[in-house]
């Protein structure tokens, strides 16, 4: 594995999670990274669930095909940190989730969990790549883990990387809250009124010294149209929904009681400190899977591919190589 880059002094000593200002944001990121060398394809994918949407892929590296699904609020620039560790053992294949980066936004369509790792399982069929590993990340690896469970045969093992996917009190809140008249249309309005300084504030990593100008456009850019801040509301209310959670975890628990294990390998890699999933969502998941792996990643966010790539890359490589 190639060597940590130094941060830089500059930043003064790492406070995790205190977010600096705006106004300080560096033009480019003080760490170096390939995305730029990514290479992007549009697939036209046709689901009953979310109709024609076109999927935005970015591929990188060379080798047998691994599939990278990002969180909510990112996009495939997320990956920016692992793609040279793991573009050197595997051709990346990185889609951006409807609503999100450079895919399509439908606005008449539910944003539904499960319609969402249906359109992941045909973003892999249209690229003849099923039965791939797969990694997902936060609402990613929520939404990777139902697909295993609606299709075994998409992947042959998955990485999920600190996801949310247990009920919580917050998701009462949200639910209740978005559910008020108007209050998705004031949220889009306001996620869109500065979307720059939305993601900054609202993109939590254990080094906030990692944030850049160049992040805040591309997280950004998807929220400042109307349909793009909608769709971002959208995935809270819809695909976030604690209804879908609540049965999904049930399905997990009825699993558990016919002693029916995972359908795939599967790790749950979750950081030991985290302010926006909670890690012992990682022990609940664990629980509910008993064939599966849980490791723990310190000094890490739930981006941990973002901010802590050097204790992100061993179990999942570890894993993935298995």
């Amino acid at each position: 594995m190639n060597p940590p880059v130094e941060r830089p002094v500059r930043f003064g000593p790492l406070v995790p999670y205190r977010r600096g200002r705006f106004e300080d944001l560096p033009e480019t990121p003080w760490r170096p990274h390939p995305f730029a060398d990514t290479q992007l394809e549009r697939i036209p994918i046709n689901t009953a669930e979310l109709g024609r949407c076109t999927a935005a892929v970015r591929t990188y590296g060379a080798g047998p095909p691994l599939v990278l699904v990002h969180g909510l609020m990112t996009t495939s620039y997320s990956w920016r940190y692992v793609l040279e560790e793991l573009g050197a053992r595997w051709t990346l294949y990185m889609p951006d989730l409807p609503g999100n980066g450079e895919s399509d936004r439908p606005q008449d369509r539910a944003y539904h969990p499960e319609a969402m790792a249906i359109w992941i399982g045909e973003v892999m069929r249209a690229l003849g790549i099923r039965g791939c590993p797969v990694i997902g990340n936060s609402m990613g690896g929520y939404l990777c883990m139902r697909l295993a469970l609606r299709d075994p045969g998409a992947m042959s093992r998955l990485v999920n990387e600190h996801s949310p996917g247990v009920p919580e009190l917050r998701l009462w809140g949200l639910r209740v809250g978005l559910a008020l008249p108007g209050a998705k249309s004031i949220l889009a309005r306001v996620a869109r009124r500065s979307p720059e300084r939305w993601v900054h504030k609202n993109v939590h990593y254990w080094d906030e010294s990692l944030k850049s100008l160049e992040e805040a456009r591309i997280y950004g850019g998807q929220l400042a149209s109307p349909d793009g801040s909608r769709a971002f509301v959208k995935h809270l209310a819809e695909t976030m929904a604690i209804g879908p959670i609540r049965a999904f975890n049930r399905t997990l628990r009825q699993r558990k009681a016919a002693g029916t294990p995972f359908p795939v390998p599967l790790l749950l890699l979750y950081a030991e400190r985290d302010p926006l999933v909670p890690p012992r969502f990682g022990e609940v998941l664990a629980d509910l899977i008993p064939d599966a792996r849980l490791a723990w990643m310190k000094q890490a966010s739930h981006f941990a591919h973002v901010d802590a790539p050097e204790r992100f890359l061993p179990p999942a490589l570890e894993f993935l190589s298995a």
